[in-house]
């Protein structure tokens, strides 16, 4: 029993040892990771942009023809009669790139009375024609009668706006730049070294919202092109963030 009580006695000590020890790690690991880290000096934040105006080189013209009765088939039947005759005419001038006719939604819905029970149907449906032609985009204007003009649009084509924005990038880009060693300079540093910096991109919205045209209305008008401005849109680039004056 002698012996025995001894290798327990001897086991305890064994293991306290290691567990305070071990008990000492985390808290070394915690005070050094408290250390502050040292505070940048000589740092300046900043920002500049630039704005280019380009006219407007694409033009989006929408139609939309809305019907309603009875019977869903009569309606429905009205509505793929008016696209048509629309689309027909639309395809007479398309091209890649120039013109391009894109079909919209195709929709026929129930209209219900005062008492919940359905009393007729109504649908609509929508044609866009998009391109470079404005000229010809503007004459299908007069020319579609099926349709009335649901609204119309003027914007930059992706060719033109990465070209804009290569050029506008690179303006916002040089004024960031000369703004910072100007700062720099009056800080008393004699250059700087870019630490941070963000580029964004903004076009404004092209889209020149117009009443819509009557069915009798669009008659009245046909073969007569719908008048139109293109006008311009503006690019803007900007640019921010931080130097190091040294």
């Amino acid at each position: 029993m002698t012996h025995n009580n001894s290798l327990k006695r001897l086991g305890r000590h064994t293991l306290l040892i290691p567990l305070a020890s071990l008990a000492a790690v985390p808290a070394l690991a915690q005070t050094t990771a408290a250390a502050p880290g040292p505070v940048p000096q000589g740092v300046l934040t900043l920002s500049a942009s630039a704005s280019v105006d380009v006219p407007h080189d694409w033009m989006s013209l929408s139609f939309q023809a809305s019907r309603e009765g009875s019977d869903a088939g009569v309606v429905q039947s009205q509505l793929k009669t008016a696209l048509e005759a629309a689309l027909a005419e639309a395809r007479r001038v398309a091209r890649p790139g120039q013109v391009e006719v894109q079909t919209g939604g195709f929709s026929i819905y129930p209209r219900y009375g005062s008492k919940g029970q359905i009393n007729g149907w109504q649908g609509s449906t929508r044609l866009l024609v998009e391109g470079r032609d404005m000229a010809a985009i503007s004459q299908l204007g007069g020319r579609i009668s099926s349709m009335s003009i649901a609204g119309v649009g003027f914007s930059l084509s992706r060719e033109a706006r990465e070209q804009v924005e290569s050029q506008v990038t690179a303006q916002a880009i040089a004024r960031f730049r000369a703004r910072a060693a100007e700062q720099a300079k009056a800080f008393g540093y004699a250059g700087f070294s870019v630490r941070e910096v963000n580029v964004g991109l903004d076009q404004d919205g092209g889209g020149v919202p117009v009443p819509r045209v009557t069915m009798a209305a669009a008659r009245m008008a046909e073969d007569a092109p719908l008048p139109t401005e293109a006008g311009k849109g503006t690019v803007t680039a900007s640019v921010n963030g931080s130097v190091q004056m040294r």
